[in-house]
């Protein structure tokens, strides 16, 4: 059983698809993932904590999942955080780690649940990517930021295959929209040899 999930995932080609998949991954995903030596959320709590100026401002952790990102969040400092996610039965793992302070489902085409600048940052980490989130997910957790938010996401190496995504930060980026803090390629999933880039990009 080890992998069939995880193998899966990447080829997943529709929204509904992908929540499905994830519902029924939701009680094997953490021992799975876990034994595959998952690495991308402690390095993106890691390297928000290291800009973030106030750590006890709220973080929104979008795509949560079973909560292994909120736990990385919170191993690194921060200490308010809400999770949305479009798949309940991840939301109920999460729920059991007792971490959020409110955990949310979301739909694939709903606006996000918040005004622009309630939280002081973003994180999508493992969340946008092939087979994952589209990626005009990017544009949307963007707009959800305040002038000073910051986003820290990734893109595992399946995603870094195809330029759009590196264009669409570029898209930010470029005209000074955004500004680039922190850019890293490292362990995403050392079990699969799978790497992941680490961004955090703050928002003028």
């Amino acid at each position: 059983m080890a992998g069939k999930l995880l193998d899966k995932v990447y080829g997943a080609k529709c929204t509904d698809e992908t929540r499905a998949l994830y519902d029924d991954w939701a009680a094997s995903y953490d021992a799975e993932i876990a034994e595959n030596g998952y690495a991308t959320p402690r390095r993106c709590a890691e390297a928000l904590a290291g800009f973030a100026a106030d750590k006890s401002a709220p973080v929104l952790d979008f795509g949560c999942g079973t909560g292994l990102s909120g736990l990385a969040l919170r191993a690194a400092g921060c200490d308010v955080i809400d999770g949305l996610d479009l798949s309940e039965n991840m939301l109920d793992q999460a729920r059991a780690k007792g971490i959020y302070r409110s955990l949310d489902l979301i739909g694939p085409d709903d606006p996000l649940p918040f005004a622009p600048g309630a939280y002081a940052a973003i994180a999508a980490i493992g969340v946008i990517g092939v087979g994952a989130a589209p990626l005009d997910t990017f544009d949307l957790l963007m707009n959800g930021l305040g002038r000073g938010g910051l986003f820290v996401f990734s893109f595992n190496d399946h995603a870094l295959q195809h330029p759009e995504y590196d264009a669409r930060v570029n898209a930010w980026v470029d005209p000074g929209a955004a500004r680039l803090l922190f850019r890293e390629h490292g362990d995403h999933l050392p079990g699969k040899n799978i790497k992941s880039m680490v961004y955090v990009i703050e928002k003028n």
